[in-house]
């Protein structure tokens, strides 16, 4: 099977299906469950893919996503706000938490 690659805002990654073309600023989170991860888009649909969030950080664009957690790597533009409390709100409406670790350089990093 191919490899994925990333060409430019192109990520290919292979899926059950076959091999799915997803352009990365139509990612709203990837969430990390166990081996795999869940890409949560723009259009509300999902794909589960056989690779590890750590991947997908490396692959991305550090400067669009942002690791937020152990389990969330977001893109920073569907961000609507920040909470005091230490969580974002995603612009689909969704709450995640940011872990204490990493809330300083998620703030910088904004």
């Amino acid at each position: 099977m191919h490899t994925p690659t990333i060409s430019g805002n192109l990520l290919l990654l292979p899926h059950n299906a076959g091999i799915a073309i997803i352009d990365t600023a139509t990612i709203v989170r990837i969430q990390a469950i166990s081996n795999y991860s869940k890409l949560f888009f723009s259009d509300n649909k999902t794909l589960v893919v056989a690779k590890v969030l750590k991947w997908f950080e490396g692959k991305l664009d550090s400067h669009d996503f942002l690791r937020i957690h152990r389990t969330h790597l977001v893109n920073k533009h569907f961000i609507h706000q920040y909470t005091h409390g230490g969580s974002i709100q995603l612009r689909n409406g969704e709450y995640l938490e940011i872990s204490k670790r990493r809330k300083a350089l998620f703030l910088q990093s904004l």
